[in-house]
């Protein structure tokens, strides 16, 4: 994981390595600091990062948001 930034900016790759290292050797005990599962790390640094997508499902302010629109309805029928 982090070939890409690894090979384009290895002083941001080091940084992220060292808070890998930091939370896989402590325990951390606030709420909004637990860990993130890789596939929930790779969605976020997906294509859908690019498009904003202001409003709800069905319902947004800018068009072409037909896949965030289906992931996003995803989200609320699993919450």
């Amino acid at each position: 994981m982090y070939d890409k930034i690894k090979k384009q900016d290895p002083a941001v790759y080091k940084a992220i390595r060292a808070e890998v290292s930091r939370e896989q050797e402590g325990i951390e005990l606030i709420a909004s600091e637990n860990f993130t599962s890789e596939a929930v790390m790779e969605a976020q640094g997906c294509v859908m990062t690019n498009k904003y997508a202001e409003g709800y499902p069905g319902k947004r302010y800018y068009g072409g948001c037909e896949c965030v629109d289906v992931v996003e309805t995803l989200a609320i029928e699993r919450a």
